[in-house]
């Protein structure tokens, strides 16, 4: 299960945020998404872990909670394919032609 997690201090490690999650079971993989120029933490990432249940847990568990400091929103990540589709597409040239004010 892939899970989506936002709200991260801009200071936790991928470590840090492993270990949160390895506390409800097994984490595969754990990812803090960063700004490519200034290598800063944007304040989400990505934990995926093996087992859907424990994953369910993990979300159930941390969603609203607190960790250093921040509030947590944690859910199942959405495809990227789905969230563009819930977007406006306000870059579509396309879109905004048939669409201008």
């Amino acid at each position: 299960m892939n899970i989506f997690i936002a709200g991260l201090s801009y200071q936790i490690s991928e470590t840090d945020l492993r270990e949160l999650f390895e506390e409800y079971g097994e984490v595969s993989s754990a990812r803090i998404i960063t700004d490519r120029d200034t290598r800063r933490s944007k304040g989400y990432g990505f934990v995926e872990m093996n087992d859907d249940a424990e994953g369910q847990h993990a979300i159930d568990e941390l969603n609203g909670a607190e960790y250093d400091g921040r509030t947590l929103s944690v859910s199942i990540a959405r495809p990227r394919a789905e969230r563009n589709r819930n977007n406006r597409n306000y870059g579509n040239r396309d879109y905004n032609e048939r669409n201008r004010y």
